[in-house]
């Protein structure tokens, strides 16, 4: 992302029609014509020498415009409450009532989201709020800094604590060297109505929503995804959008991570109006999924270009992608996306810094290329844009090879039990060796055990010693 951009933090993805028009009559008024969305819910924009204070005292909304990096939006899949499979007590309502609460702006990556949905990541943040099947009581998923696992909080957190918690876990969360001690330190300085957690958390795997389109919500009631290929939303469009909103009584408008927004509650009486008023403005509302379900960076024309690219070439050869998303990133190691598949940009050499050089790729995916596993596994290194294509689509087939051995489901989630299976891990990259892929880059066969690799086999992202890597087990999900 271009850190240039200033933000506006949208708590949770959500704003009202009214908010959001308040916000484009002060980037109007900054000279600006675009706003781009962010994979955090938020709104990005660049600013020419403007004072932001000046700015500000624009909006009827008290709305603030954030230039330092150090300060995160926080993300929540209200935007799929009532669309899509929810927790059976997880209304939207629930939702507003706790980002009502954040009465601070925080530091840390703060998620709040529901397990049984898949548009909006779960375990990418600092502090994961996960919703559990006792109403109103939440799993706490905690990334703490230089620790070597991510881990859970002990005990189930009550909804209207969330804020309380989170105020106080950013206190002490980088000196703080284990949840244990955190756990401890947070119930000496804050009350809680917490509750003994009895069952692990279960993220049973769900194919990725189509996300866009007119569709129905109960009865008499519809919600509507529109989608930015360049991710540049017109004001003006936008603008006469939240009009139409406000004349039918439409409440919020959601940002989603993928640079889209929903809107919900279109009453049937209302349809005909907005498919009108998308067509004067010659809205497609049917992208295909070959080119939705990306994280590219804001504001990164060379990764829109790869991004066209690889589609294209998905298209000319007819590949189908159903369930998976991609994700491009100029961060090698970073490790924070939550796509099936993440193709890294090397950065040149130093030594060839004042040439010209070809850019070279990395392509990872996710154990069982589901993101809430959270373990990458690489695929290939320093390979040329032009076998790119070819990477991908061998790696869509091993998808589908797999559909229904590691249990992932195209509908309705099933029953599960955790098994267990033993992997290794570079410290430094967190690279995984599974013995049952082996190292096909390094020419190592499938099935062959980590303990006889030569002493001399280094990590295929980082080089690091075999002697770096360490022994962990990962949980994967069967039909009981």
């Amino acid at each position: 992302m271009n850190d240039d951009l200033h933000r506006i933090m949208l708590k949770g993805g959500v704003t009202s029609p009214g908010e959001l028009k308040d916000i484009i009559t002060m980037l109007e008024a900054a000279g600006l014509n675009e706003v781009y969305f962010g994979s955090r819910q938020d709104l990005l924009f660049p600013l020419k020498g403007q004072e932001e204070k000046t700015l500000e005292s624009i909006s009827q909304y008290n709305t603030d415009i954030i230039s330092e990096r150090s300060y995160q939006n926080i993300v929540s899949s209200y935007v799929s409450a009532d669309v899509f499979e929810m927790t059976y007590w997880l209304k939207g309502s629930t939702y507003l009532y706790i980002l009502e609460r954040f009465d601070y702006l925080p530091k840390l990556k703060i998620n709040i989201t529901d397990p049984k949905q898949r548009l909006v990541p779960i375990f990418n943040g600092n502090l994961n709020f996960i919703a559990s099947e006792q109403e109103d009581y939440w799993y706490l998923h905690i990334n703490l800094p230089h620790y070597e696992s991510v881990t859970f909080y002990p005990v189930l957190v009550y909804s209207w604590d969330i804020v309380t918690i989170s105020k106080a876990i950013e206190e002490y969360y980088e000196t703080t060297k284990d949840v244990a001690s955190l756990f401890d330190v947070v119930n000496q300085v804050v009350d809680t109505n917490s509750r003994t957690i009895d069952k692990d958390l279960q993220t049973p795997y769900l194919t990725f929503p189509y996300y866009e389109g007119m569709n129905r919500m109960g009865l008499d009631q519809y919600w509507l995804g529109l989608y930015w290929r360049n991710n540049k939303y017109d004001l003006k469009f936008l603008k006469d959008f939240c009009g139409f909103c406000l004349d039918n009584s439409i409440g919020k408008i959601s940002i989603t991570p993928w640079k889209s927004f929903i809107v919900k509650n279109i009453k049937q009486s209302a349809r005909q109006e907005l498919e009108r008023f998308l067509g004067r403005w010659g809205i497609n509302v049917r992208h295909s999924q070959l080119e939705m379900n990306w994280h590219v960076p804001v504001d990164d024309q060379d990764a829109l270009e790869l991004k066209k690219f690889l589609v294209r070439s998905f298209d000319q050869n007819d590949i189908s992608t159903y369930g998976l998303t991609f994700g491009i990133s100029n961060d090698v190691g970073k490790r924070s996306h939550f796509s099936s598949v993440i193709i890294e940009k090397n950065q040149a050499p130093a030594i060839v810094k004042d040439f010209e050089v070809r850019p070279t790729y990395n392509v990872l995916h996710f154990m069982n290329f589901d993101p809430n596993t959270q373990s990458y596994i690489s695929y290939a290194q320093d390979v040329d844009k032009i076998e790119l294509p070819g990477l991908l689509m061998e790696l869509s087939k091993k998808y589908f090879d797999q559909l229904g051995t590691v249990n992932i489901k195209r509908e309705e989630p099933i029953k599960h039990k955790a098994n267990f299976t033993k992997v290794y891990q570079c410290k430094s990259c967190l690279t995984i060796y599974d013995e049952g892929y082996g190292d096909e880059k390094g020419g190592i066969a499938p099935g062959t055990s980590f303990l006889k690799l030569p002493e001399s086999y280094q990590c295929p992202m980082c080089e690091g010693l075999k002697s770096d890597y360490e022994a962990l087990e990962i949980s994967y999900n069967t039909t009981i």
